[in-house]
């Protein structure tokens, strides 16, 4: 329920403060008073994009502000989705910049357009003159029809069951298309998979064979190498090791002399030590290296696999090899799981289609029968409004597949006159005729749903007389269910309200305003006298007016 809403700085509204009561509210005013300033400013808060030029004095900011009790509307899950704090008491903020900037906010959080719209939707329902056509609209008539046939709950259990269907369905195509692409590549990856695991690589193999390729393959010049180094080192007399054994004997004698050359004779001890230990490993390697011609082909034959292999997968190392083979493994491996998927997701699509089959045939089930009484009530209203050869034909087909809401097609047929072929609504009732269609479906819905906030923008259009005052108590009976208000011309529609504002237009220092009041017992007299016999309004005008009010 909207509580109140503050204005400030928009368009020729300076500022003004509304405080709105449960029940049915009138807006009235002279044309041109600034009504629809009103409905502008409140679109804002309902997430509708701001112009500059709603700005009413350039140099400050417009602010809109409204307060909602959301209490009875279940919109804490709404809250929830949109990532915005619960309240009971919601307030809704909405600025304009002069440099045509917007911020929006709930209970003081910033939020999108998306969200505020979101939620704007939930909050209020703006019925302006265009928005009658909604009326011909099939998803509102299955609105309607599924709210009079009390099917929120069997609805809300078919929509959860039918985004599952969807949804494997979706899983199911996708897989199939797996298996398609899968099966045209499964002998190509399975006969790659197939020559790698025939290498049987590993890692760090390919450094080692290098390492002992290299050797095999200058094993000449290595024996060579071996016993000259040997020779140089072991030859009688002129070798290294002989001269070095000569010069550590004569430091040897030098060592009780000093410190230093105990030291020094200790070193070179010990290289002496270290360099036999090395003449006796270069002989002995000398002595096992030979020539294998076999092992150096095989050798070569190995390398030339992991080159080949590397330059087919375009890689540099058997590690990244091995990487492509465990993946081209898992490949192959998902390729044998699909048809197991596929089989799961055919089962599964079998189950949830005939659940689906049986939440549709409840719904058909209880909108067929809905038809006949849901006909004659919007009849019977329309009949009070002026209309008593309104005739409705409404018929229910099947569906060949599943829809959002049910497997069924709606046609909504409508004739205002006897005798009168019955065609869809936007072709057989005229804007007048619409808007009492509308506001005798609004009526029944208001007793079973929980509606929003209901504005009416002039739905009295081309109605007067006993059929106004007419929609004025079905407004003012709805008004015992929700919160309704009306901006109305009428004064049959005006004297039915259990509250009223008036906006107008004054002249102040030269600038014109928009103001909105609420008025008195008293001041409700006089406006309604006014609107029935204008400014100099006679005795029996005030007469009347007071009736209308009684």
């Amino acid at each position: 329920m909207l509580s109140s809403l503050h204005i400030k700085n928009y368009a020729l509204i300076e500022e003004v403060n509304l405080q709105f009561n449960e029940g049915f509210t009138v807006i009235t005013g002279e044309t041109g008073a600034g009504k629809s300033i009103l409905l502008g400013a409140l679109g804002l808060i309902l997430g509708k994009r701001a112009d500059i030029s709603s700005i009413g004095n350039p140099d400050e900011k417009c602010v809109i502000e409204a307060h909602f009790n959301v209490s009875a509307y279940a919109l804490r899950t709404l809250f929830e989705e949109e990532d915005l704090d619960y309240e009971p008491q919601t307030i809704v903020r909405r600025e304009i910049l002069s440099t045509g900037k917007s911020r929006a906010f709930v209970n003081d959080t910033p939020v999108t357009l998306s969200q505020l719209s979101a939620l704007g939707a939930r909050l209020v329902d703006i019925h302006s003159q265009h928005q009658t056509l909604e009326v011909t609209d099939v998803d509102f008539q299955f609105q309607v029809l599924d709210a009079f046939a009390e099917n929120e709950s069997i609805l809300t259990n078919y929509q959860e069951l039918y985004q599952e269907f969807r949804s494997k369905q979706n899983q199911l195509k996708k897989k199939r298309s797996q298996k398609e692409e899968a099966q045209k590549e499964e002998e190509y990856k399975s006969f790659l998979l197939e020559e790698l695991l025939a290498a049987n690589l590993k890692a760090g193999e390919q450094e080692t064979i290098e390492a002992s390729y290299d050797a095999l393959n200058n094993v000449e010049q290595i024996t060579e190498g071996l016993s000259e180094s040997y020779q140089i080192l072991s030859r009688e007399e002129v070798g290294v090791n002989e001269m070095l054994l000569t010069a550590k004997v004569r430091l040897a004698k030098l060592s009780s002399f000093s410190p230093q050359l105990k030291e020094l004779s200790d070193r070179l001890e010990a290289v002496t030590i270290e360099l036999d230990d090395v003449s006796e490993s270069i002989n002995d390697l000398a002595a096992d290296t030979e020539s294998d011609p076999t092992e150096l082909a095989r050798l070569e034959s190995r390398l030339k696999l992991f080159f080949d292999l590397q330059k087919k997968h375009q890689v540099a190392s058997v590690e990244k090899l091995i990487e492509i083979r465990d993946t081209l493994d898992a490949e192959v491996q998902s390729l044998s799981n699909l048809d197991t998927e596929i089989n799961k997701l055919e089962r599964e699509i079998t189950h949830a289609k005939i659940e689906l089959e049986k939440q549709a045939a409840a719904l058909t089930k209880r909108r067929s029968k809905t038809i006949k009484p849901l006909t004659e009530k919007l009849q019977q209203i329309l009949s009070n409004l002026g209309m008593p050869n309104a005739r409705f034909e409404v018929s229910l087909t099947d569906n060949i597949t599943f829809l959002e809401n049910g497997k069924n097609q709606l046609h909504f047929l409508f004739t205002a006159n006897k005798g009168m072929r019955a065609q869809e609504l936007k072709k057989a009732a005229s804007g007048g005729e619409l808007s009492r269609i509308m506001l005798a479906i609004k009526s029944v819905l208001s007793d079973y749903a929980k509606l929003p906030t209901l504005i009416f923008d002039e739905i009295d259009t081309g109605v007067s007389g006993e059929v106004a005052l007419k929609m004025g108590h079905i407004m003012k009976d709805m008004g015992t269910r929700m919160q309704l208000i009306s901006i109305t011309h009428l004064p049959q529609i005006a004297g039915q309200g259990a509250n009223h504002l008036k906006v107008y237009k004054e002249d102040l220092a030269k600038k014109t305003t928009t103001g909105i009041r609420v008025l008195s017992i008293d001041e409700r007299v006089a406006e309604l006298a006014e609107m029935l016999g204008g400014k100099a309004s006679s005795d029996a005008a005030f007469d009347h007016a007071r009736q209308l009010l009684n």
